[in-house]
């Protein structure tokens, strides 16, 4: 695997992760949203992940065989949650129904923070795989002088 390959596929970890940071950021920051532009409470979103060959360009398509054991990750799919809300009793509230409930994103908090630490980490592992593949390649560089 030639340096260029390897940076392509650490760098897609790190775009894939940083859309999964940026979704739970938004699931934490909206967990007390009654009320959105399509009606009803937020609702959480999950990213889904695929893993892709790693192809360059047409031509390597048309000329290399498809390579499985080198993979990208890419974002497939942004999955709405459709769970049911929290009822939470509050009369007094803007968004309570006739009985006074009123509807609240089926959201925990502690499960979020965790997937958050999750991404961070692969994130961080990422940016540590692309270091290790500059020092390689800046080492090779330097061999050749």
């Amino acid at each position: 695997m030639d340096f260029s390959t390897g940076m392509r596929i650490t760098s897609s970890g790190m775009t894939a992760n940083r859309m999964r940071m940026n979704s739970i950021a938004t699931n934490i920051a909206n967990v007390n949203t009654t009320r959105t532009a399509e009606g009803g409470p937020y609702r959480r979103k999950d990213v889904v992940f695929e893993a892709i060959p790693d192809q360059k360009n047409f031509g390597e398509i048309l000329t290399r065989p498809e390579d499985v054991a080198k993979q990208r990750v890419q974002v497939s799919d942004i999955q709405v949650d459709m769970k049911a809300p929290l009822m939470k009793y509050e009369p007094n509230h803007v968004d309570a129904n006739d009985e006074g409930y009123v509807a609240y994103p089926n959201i925990d908090l502690m499960s979020e923070m965790t997937n958050m630490i999750q991404a961070t980490r692969a994130y961080e592992a990422n940016v540590s795989a692309m270091g290790a593949i500059k020092d390689m390649a800046l080492t090779s560089l330097e061999i050749g002088r």
